[in-house]
């Protein structure tokens, strides 16, 4: 028990840490971002593929949703505590570090939407990642890497909570049984090819021993002794 308690520790601690981390760095962008490009300039980075530009965006990641404002800082408020449950109970770290990250992105925007907001929840999120077809910030980073650390830990069916691990440890118990009784048939047809082989050279090994046991000795071997 104490051991449970001891990992759930751990693993709240890393899901803090993490989590505090991404958000303390996606928020110091944005008040750089505010600073240096509230002029309303553009810096290019990658020409074609990514510059510096700042917007103020109503709606979601990526500039989804902007007529649905306070619909979307709804759902981010459930989605941080959602993500702050499944760390809890989760037993993997992996799981753990992609929903801080998750929580951090989730968390990162909601902050915006209060800090900037003119009423209940509709506030503007601090966006300055120019990709040409979509403006975005760190904390939609967040999001886009923890949907794909969740799909890929699906993928490699990662362990979520103790019924999954024991769902693991039962199917690699039955793929050893399986593989044994392959070896111990295997063992058992050549022990029965074996014996096949000795029963069939008895026979014939017994018929020569007779022959040879019951040929008598013909004249000229009488005559010699």
């Amino acid at each position: 028990m104490k051991d449970i308690q001891g990992r759930l520790r751990v693993r709240v601690a890393v899901f803090a840490c993490v989590a505090a981390v991404a958000l303390g760095i996606d928020q110091l962008t944005k008040m750089w971002a505010q600073q240096a490009l509230g002029d309303g300039r553009t810096v290019p980075l990658i020409p074609g593929l990514l510059s510096l530009t700042l917007v103020h965006n109503p709606g979601a990641s990526l500039g989804l949703g902007s007529g649905s404002t306070w619909l979307i800082s709804l759902l981010a408020v459930v989605a941080c505590v959602v993500m702050a449950v499944l760390a809890a109970r989760t037993i993997s770290m992996r799981w753990t570090v992609m929903f801080a990250f998750a929580f951090a992105g989730a968390f990162g925007n909601l902050i915006d939407r209060v800090a900037y907001a003119d009423g209940f929840l509709n506030g503007k999120v601090v966006d300055f990642l120019n990709y040409g077809w979509s403006v975005g910030n760190v904390a939609d980073i967040y999001l886009v890497m923890a949907g794909i650390g969740v799909v890929v830990l699906i993928v490699l069916d990662v362990p979520f909570s103790r019924k999954d691990l024991d769902r693991i440890e039962h199917l690699g118990e039955d793929a050893g049984d399986v593989a044994r009784d392959g070896e111990s048939d295997g063992t058992a047809d050549e022990s029965q090819d074996s014996s096949a082989m000795v029963q069939d050279a008895s026979p014939g090994s017994s018929r020569t021993e007779v022959t040879v046991s019951s040929r008598q000795p013909d004249d000229s071997e009488r005559s010699a002794s």
